[in-house]
């Protein structure tokens, strides 16, 4: 499919996502229907146009793109036996976790008290699991790229995700860099897709950052986490509302005795 084509087919996947029709996207630009819908059919739209909706969208070019480019139907994972390699051991985790943040062998070794023997051991494992390509001189190359993400419902997210948002959340959040952010509201289909598509676009720029951030070195550089989290949910509090409005329930036996 060609790269027109692939646009195209990503911006109408959009509009059906946030429910708008083709009069309505007429409308926010201020030109008629079938303009819109020649313009949709054909591909034939100059740079300033594209740019007009993606304006209207709410949405910059380069996320457009990403979305063309299918980024999020096909994120790139880790093979099942590799998470599984993983999750069984975590010092292997931590260490491969460390690479990928462009830590050097050396520097993971001194840093957290690794022994040879036993840094070789675990670097030669992710050999042997074609995580990454261990060279002379416990020099290693990556063989999977940085930015992969782990199964949804794979064996790391099942060992690691809940006890680290546990300990994610246990601080009150009061240093200078720190957000903490809760809102609860009641949202329609539309806004849910919308903001379930910016905090894709969130996660995949905190990703990108931490891919050029890279190349400073190490003093320069900190371990920051963000948790994202989306979900349909009800707060307890208005549950014990609810509790607390209700009539009290009959006795049965006063019924029995009528």
């Amino acid at each position: 499919m060609a790269d027109r084509e692939r646009l195209l087919t990503a911006l109408k996947r959009l509009l059906k996502e946030r429910g708008w029709r083709y009069a309505d996207l007429a409308a926010a630009l201020g030109v008629s229907e079938p303009t819109i819908k020649r313009v949709l059919s054909s591909g034939r739209m100059d740079l300033a146009r594209l740019e007009q909706i993606c304006e209207v969208l709410d949405i910059d070019f380069f996320e457009l793109a990403r979305t063309a480019r299918g980024a999020r139907e096909s994120r790139r994972h880790l093979t099942l036996h590799q998470e599984r390699s993983l999750a069984a051991e975590p010092r292997l985790m931590t260490v491969f976790h460390l690479l990928c943040q462009g830590w050097r062998t050396a520097a993971i070794g001194e840093g957290f008290g690794l022994r040879p023997p036993e840094l070789v051991r675990l670097l030669a494992q992710l050999d042997r699991l074609r995580l990454l390509d261990l060279l002379p001189g416990n020099h290693v190359r990556l063989c999977v790229p940085r930015d992969f993400s782990w199964r949804d419902d794979g064996p790391v997210r099942a060992r690691y995700l809940q006890m680290a948002s546990h300990e994610f959340l246990k601080d009150d959040f009061a240093a200078a860099e720190a957000h903490l952010a809760l809102e609860i509201g009641e949202l329609g289909e539309a806004s849910v897709a919308t903001l379930r598509r910016k905090l894709d676009k969130l996660v995949v720029d905190f990703k990108e950052a931490a891919e050029l951030d890279i190349s400073l070195p190490p003093e320069r550089r900190r371990s920051v986490g963000m948790l994202v989290a989306l979900r349909p949910w009800v707060f307890s509090l208005v549950d014990s509302l609810r509790a607390e409005s209700a009539p009290p329930a009959r006795d049965p036996r006063r019924r029995a005795r009528r």
